[in-house]
Formats: structure tokens, C-alpha cells, sequence
């Protein structure tokens, strides 16, 4: 086969890349969009795909359009800018609706997804890694499919404040001669640079260290309030491990408070640098709003939330049910979320530290009528549905971010009595390959 080929494109991967056929091989195409005929260059070969360099687009897409950010077809940050927005949220509902079918096996009513009237600027919170240059920092994305860092200086999917902290950063840090970390050989001191931002202007800086130490600490935080002088708080998170997890379990607050507050709705939540929170605020009100629309709740019911963070999706059922029970194995989310019952005079709900698969089977007797999941992207643990089974709650409302174990998950539940009744996606991630779903599940 002739390296250089032309190929029609069909449809989209789960990671956004152009799909179509050629002589029998499946083609990916990073940026072919389906329906478009490209001229491709194969870069790789396997018995049963190919992968493709785009060359030229012989045939467009009435949904493309150009991509606002200058990086993007270098960036593995988001993979839909060249995509209608429109079209993103068709894609989307596809996307759960193929994974439903072809790993649950399953047929269930796939709603259309809930998209936002401004799909930039809505991530409160950065998490970008730190890399060696020629002038000593490179801070920013990766490149696609590769851990080259690509120097940032602005997202156009971040809010604006996270990009003031992330330009501060490396200014400070090159000033003070810092050391980038070494993946390779395991030494220098800079791994990330994170940045929260909450309601009413809060924001929050952690600078993630291969080290325990941070040279230079007292000056490098003087410094940064000098260039954030609104910052709230400033901590260093030391991460040692020798693997890809951003963030470690001890966090040092070098200035401010521990946490900054956020709201949804009318909840106020205190985050910790380790605790989950949605990154998109204004949708995670659309996507709670479908979970309490699902659990149906009368002000009689015990509701369980087996992953719950710090509290948001506990909180926001507590206040429809008679008791919510929240489950979470960070010991800094529980107490975040208990303090946020505290702070929002809600009584009613009772966090409990540890792993749901442990604790579950010991909450039998309490007799539970809606579960609420909403697990990470490896979806549920096994024990946790085999624990949720014997319960038997009569409504299961499962949050997912990963189409694919959603499917796998709703599978297994269907063999132990439960029914998906409907799935709403709601576009968390516009301008990204990602999607949120939260399905509703009956016994």
C-alpha cells in the first residue's frame, strides 16, 4: 500500500479522530471529520488499522469550522475545535448511544445532550505539567498523544483567572531559578502548577513538587502575591511517586486558607486541592438538576451516594430526601464535606470515610431507596455493584464520564434485576472529546 492514499471518513472515535475504511484496514485520522474525503500520509500500520497524517481536505464537512486557539492542531488538550458546536452535541449523544449497544448490549431512550449558550472559558480549574527548555521552564499542554510539553500561555477552555496564575507561575519560577522534573530520570523539583477558581473571585495556587522541599518557598511566595495580589491561597503539593498521578497525599499551605469556596445552585462548597469538584460549574447545575430529576424524590427516602466527594451530589439529594449517606475514600473530601453540610444548615446527611466496596454491605439495614454513582473513569468497582445489588434500591442514578463503562456497568446491573429507563449526556467538556451521561436505572 502507497503511503500517501486518499480515504473517506465515516465517523468520529471515542478520542475525536476521523474514521473511515481503506482496503479493509480501519483508518484514524487526527482532524477528519466524518463525511469528509482527505488525502492522509500512513504513519503506522497494524494488522488490523492504520493511522493516518492529514494532507488535505479534498472534501469538507458542512460542520467544520476553524478552530479559535492557535495551538490547537498541536495541543492534546481539546480535540473538537474544528467541529460545529451544534454537531459536537449530535456526536456526543452518538457516542453514548453507540456504547450502550455495543458493550451493554442494551437498548435504552438516549435524550439529546445538554449543551451550553457559551462553550468557552468554563474550566475552573488547571492542572498543567511543567517540562524542561532551553531557558530553563516549560509549562503547558501536552502535544498529542505524547508527553511533549507545549509552552502556554492562554486556554481559551480555562477561565481567565486560571491562566493569570499559570503566567505568574513560570515567571516566578524561572526568576528563581527553579528545576523542572525530570520523568525520566526521577529528579528536579517542578512536576505541575494547578490552579482552582471558585465563587466570588477565589482562587487557588499549588505548585506539585517531586520534592519535600520547595527552594526558595518564603521568596516564590512572596513573589507570587506580588504578581496575584487577589490570590486566596498559595500551597505546594509534594508528589515523590515515580508514576503519572498528578497530585500526592501531603499538600503544605505556604500562604492563606486551606480551601476556596465554590457554588452551585444555591449550595456553597468549601474545595480542598485534592478533592473532586466538577470543573464546570455552570453545567454541573444542569447535570445535578437531571440527578434529582431522575431520583425522584419525595422527602421520604434514604439516598446513598457511593462516591461523593465533598458532598455536592449528597448535599443537593439531602435537602429532597429524609437521610442521605455519602461515601468517599479522600480523607480531605470528607471533611470538606462535612463542613459543607455545616455551612448550607444541612442535617440530614452523614459522610462516612472509606471504600464503598467495604462499607456498602455493612448499610443493609438502612434501608436504601435511591443509589447515586458517579464513580471515576474506570467506572464502578465490582464489589460496589455487587454490594448496591443486594440492597436493592428501587431507583439507581449512575453519573458517568466515560461512555464505555457506563455501558459495561449498566450491563452487569441488568443481570441482577435493574433496568436503564433513560440516558441524559450533558456536555461538560465543549470543545473536547470527553461527555457526561447520568442514567437512570429501575429495578
Amino acid at each position: 500500500m502507497e503511503r500517501v492514499q486518499e480515504v473517506a471518513l465515516e465517523g468520529l472515535t471515542s478520542e475525536g479522530q476521523g474514521v473511515g475504511r481503506l482496503d479493509g484496514l480501519t483508518m484514524f485520522v487526527d482532524g477528519g471529520l466524518p463525511t469528509e474525503r482527505v488525502r492522509i500520509e500512513i504513519e503506522e500500520r497494524k494488522k488490523n488499522y492504520a493511522v493516518g497524517r492529514l494532507i488535505k481536505i479534498l472534501e469538507p464537512s458542512t460542520d467544520r469550522i476553524e478552530p479559535r486557539c492557535p495551538l490547537f492542531a498541536r495541543c492534546g488538550g481539546c480535540q473538537l475545535q474544528h467541529l460545529s458546536y451544534e454537531a459536537q452535541l449530535l456526536w456526543k449523544r452518538r457516542q453514548v448511544i453507540d456504547a450502550v449497544e455495543r458493550i451493554g448490549k442494551l437498548r435504552a431512550e438516549v435524550e439529546p445532550t445538554v449543551g451550553m449558550s457559551e462553550p468557552w472559558r468554563y474550566r475552573n480549574k488547571m492542572q498543567f505539567p511543567i517540562g524542561r527548555s532551553k531557558d530553563g521552564l516549560r509549562i503547558g499542554c501536552y502535544a498529542k498523544r505524547t508527553h511533549e510539553i507545549i509552552d502556554t500561555n492562554e486556554c481559551l477552555i480555562q477561565r481567565a483567572a486560571n491562566d493569570e496564575m499559570l503566567r505568574a507561575a513560570r515567571r516566578v519560577l524561572k526568576r528563581f531559578n527553579v528545576s523542572a522534573y525530570d520523568e525520566d530520570r526521577h529528579i528536579g523539583v517542578m512536576r505541575h502548577v494547578m490552579g482552582r477558581v471558585g465563587a466570588d473571585g477565589e482562587t487557588m495556587l499549588v505548585l506539585v513538587t517531586a520534592t519535600k522541599e520547595l527552594p526558595h518557598s518564603k521568596a516564590i511566595v512572596r513573589a507570587l502575591r506580588e504578581e496575584l495580589p487577589h490570590v486566596t491561597t498559595i500551597q505546594q503539593n509534594v508528589q515523590t511517586y515515580h508514576n503519572n498521578v498528578i497530585l500526592g497525599r501531603e499538600t503544605k499551605i505556604l500562604y492563606g486558607a486551606r480551601t476556596i469556596r465554590d457554588r452551585i445552585g444555591d449550595l456553597r462548597f468549601n474545595i480542598s486541592a485534592r478533592s473532586f469538584f466538577q470543573v464546570n460549574t455552570s453545567q454541573a447545575e444542569a447535570l445535578y438538576r437531571t440527578a434529582t430529576e431522575f431520583a425522584g424524590l419525595t422527602g421520604r427516602e434514604t439516598v446513598l451516594d457511593a462516591y461523593c466527594g465533598t458532598g455536592t451530589i449528597t448535599l443537593t439529594m439531602a435537602r429532597r430526601a429524609r437521610r442521605a449517606l455519602g461515601i468517599e475514600i479522600v480523607s480531605t473530601a470528607i471533611d470538606d464535606a462535612r463542613r459543607n453540610a455545616r455551612e448550607n444548615n444541612i442535617r440530614n446527611a452523614e459522610f462516612i470515610l472509606g471504600d464503598a466496596s467495604k462499607i456498602m454491605p455493612g448499610l443493609r439495614a438502612e434501608g436504601i431507596d435511591v443509589a447515586m454513582l458517579d464513580p471515576p473513569r474506570a467506572g464502578c468497582d465490582q464489589k460496589v455493584l455487587e454490594a448496591l445489588s443486594s440492597m436493592s434500591p428501587s431507583r439507581i442514578v449512575y453519573v458517568s464520564c466515560n461512555p464505555a463503562t457506563l455501558a459495561r456497568d449498566l450491563s452487569i446491573l441488568s443481570t441482577v434485576g435493574y433496568r436503564t429507563k433513560k440516558i441524559r449526556p450533558v456536555d461538560m467538556f465543549p470543545q473536547t472529546a470527553h461527555v457526561e451521561a447520568v442514567a437512570l436505572i429501575e429495578r
